[in-house]
């Protein structure tokens, strides 16, 4: 019999078979939910399943396979199932507070590194420690009813209406510049609100989590991914904070206040001023941390710069350099990339692949010899690095004059490992990071992580060639090692200087939707690129010719005049 004559129309099987990542495949009935398929597999994973990649898309738990496809599992120890926690628990947060104390307005305002959401309140005074007990108490309760979070559309008209008549302004702004004629809607109890992403099917889910009194406000604490069912240590991080509060000052000065403010001030034609004001704002930080510098000059004559990738750290030391030129102090730059030990010395990580980010990585004993000579007004003969060959080789002589400093940029400028002792009361250290305060509205932050990886696309493609789907591929291992090498060392930063601006991703959306949309659907990458394409759909349009030539934001877009600017030599 051949193949074509036992062809024949049947009627559909009553039940469905899913094809898992590691070849197993299991049958269950048709309509039955990704969650209750994934049951079976639950035991062998090693953190909490709260969604699904079905076909290569990601899904809730909730959503019912009524045919065969590939199922894969999303945990908590995943970057898409760690956001679906967050936004889950934030929205059972908001629910709670709006029931105990419905005359004011929670707003949830940035993250802390340890894994948790900052917040503070209006029109209420702070919460006292029984108060946010009973914040806490009341979250609990909700998920100990296990109540789900059922998802529904709902006409843009209807929506707007349904947020002015609970006195939300800022998401009537929001919902204003909506592209689309309806919203996605979520409901817990009788409180509907959009949340940016999927949810996990029920309150019960959200069983790790606390509230602690922070500075006048107070932080949701939610586990991170390394530990996806613990709450980790909270240091204290007062710089950090205030780096956040002075944005948020500049936010003030500039009339916006949420991303609706923002495009409100785009379509009425304000968008020059306010990209003036803004880079007037860091050019005053900026002269500032030199002022700084300048007081401190016969005593630290190293200025070390660090912070996360794509956040601008060499267009600030470029501007930093002019400034303190301009008070007659002339900077020398050392790169620390010629102080990598031979490749056969260089560690390896876990996978046995080398890892260049480790602070072993770097000839320290080489690196502190050179440096106690050159503050000691000595000759050096500096290494160059062959990253062909993998080898040091000698590189210039050189010797500081009396009045130079030194600066040096790279990932372990705030780790007190880098200097030897003699050296360390010498260095002034900066942290730079483009920490986003301007939020889509009180309860839907910015996430600052995805500003930087819309930085890194942009720029990626045009100064590297490299594709969406490649900068997106490689940045889970550059968060990693963040996590590792700059964020715990953040707070021994002298001063911290924020290269957001209000207006960035604005500029950045008309150049990073189309890099975007060519991440090939099937693709692991496709997921990402299609939850930045829908958060991007919330801004506006800005013309890149408006940004001034020496902006931070140069450094992504292009057209930076600081571009093959050199920091003075000796």
């Amino acid at each position: 019999m051949s193949k074509q004559s036992s062809i024949r129309p049947v009627q559909p099987r009553d039940t469905v078979e899913v094809h898992l990542p590691d070849g197993r495949v299991l049958s269950g009935p048709r309509g039955a939910s990704a969650g209750e398929f994934l049951q079976a597999v639950a035991g062998s994973l090693p953190a909490p399943i709260v969604g699904g990649i079905i076909n290569d898309e990601l899904r809730e738990l909730t959503y019912p396979i009524q045919m065969d496809a590939k199922l894969a599992a999303v945990t908590m120890a995943d970057a898409d199932g760690a956001r679906i926690y967050r936004r889950s628990l934030t929205f059972l947060l908001e629910v709670s507070f709006a029931d105990l104390f419905p005359d004011a307005k929670l707003l949830i305002d940035h993250s802390v590194a340890s894994g948790g959401y900052y917040c503070h309140i209006s029109g209420h005074p702070p919460l006292t420690t029984d108060e946010l007990a009973k914040l806490e108490a009341q979250m609990r309760n909700l998920i100990e009813q296990d109540l789900p979070f059922t998802r529904q559309k709902l006409p843009l008209a209807e929506t707007i209406e349904y947020f002015k008549k609970r006195d939300y302004p800022d998401k009537v702004r929001l919902l204003a510049h909506r592209r689309k004629d309806y919203v996605t809607l979520y409901c817990l109890g009788n409180h509907l609100d959009y949340h940016h992403g999927y949810m996990v099917p029920s309150t019960g889910y959200l069983r790790w989590f606390n509230l602690l009194q922070t500075n006048g406000g107070f932080t949701l604490r939610y586990p991170q991914r390394s530990a996806p069912t613990q709450l980790l240590p909270m240091p204290e991080y007062p710089k950090l904070l205030a780096a956040f509060r002075q944005y948020g000052q500049w936010l003030e000065r500039l009339g916006i206040d949420s991303v609706g403010a923002l495009n409100d001030a785009i379509q009425a034609g304000r968008i020059r001023e306010i990209i003036l004001v803004s880079e007037a704002l860091h050019e005053q930080n900026i002269a500032s941390i030199a002022s700084q510098i300048s007081g401190r000059h016969e005593q630290a004559r190293l200025i070390l710069i660090s912070g996360p990738s794509s956040s601008g750290k060499t267009t600030f030391s470029r501007r930093l350099a002019i400034q303190l030129l301009a008070l007659g102090i002339s900077p020398f730059a050392l790169e620390l990339d010629n102080y990598f030990v031979d490749r056969d010395k260089n560690p390896r990580d876990e996978n046995g692949q080398y890892d260049f980010e480790a602070l072993e990585a770097l000839d320290l004993a080489l690196l502190g010899d050179h440096l106690q000579r050159l503050v000691a007004g000595e000759s050096v003969q500096l290494p160059r690095y062959d990253f062909k060959a993998g080898k040091q080789e000698s590189g210039d002589v050189i010797q500081l004059r009396p009045d130079q400093l030194i600066i040096m940029e790279g990932i372990h400028g705030l780790d007190p490992r880098l200097l030897p002792g003699p050296l360390a009361g010498r260095a002034f250290r900066i942290y730079v990071s483009c920490l986003t305060q301007l939020n889509l509205d009180r309860h839907n932050r910015v996430s600052t992580t995805d500003t930087r990886l819309i930085h890194r696309i942009v720029r990626d493609a045009s100064e590297r060639g490299y594709t969406a789907q490649q900068t997106i591929s490689r940045w889970d291992s550059v968060t990693r090692g963040e996590g590792r090498n700059i964020f715990p060392y953040q707070e021994n930063a002298d001063v911290m200087f924020n290269s957001a601006l209000v207006y960035e991703l604005s500029a950045l959306d008309p150049l990073a939707e189309p890099l975007l949309r060519q991440v090939p659907h099937g693709t692991p990458e496709f997921i990402e690129a299609k939850r930045l394409l829908a958060f991007l759909e919330w801004f506006l349009p800005v013309e890149t010719d408006l940004i001034p030539d020496n902006s931070i934001l140069r450094e992504f877009v292009g057209g930076s005049s600081l571009k093959d600017f050199k920091v003075w030599q000796a």
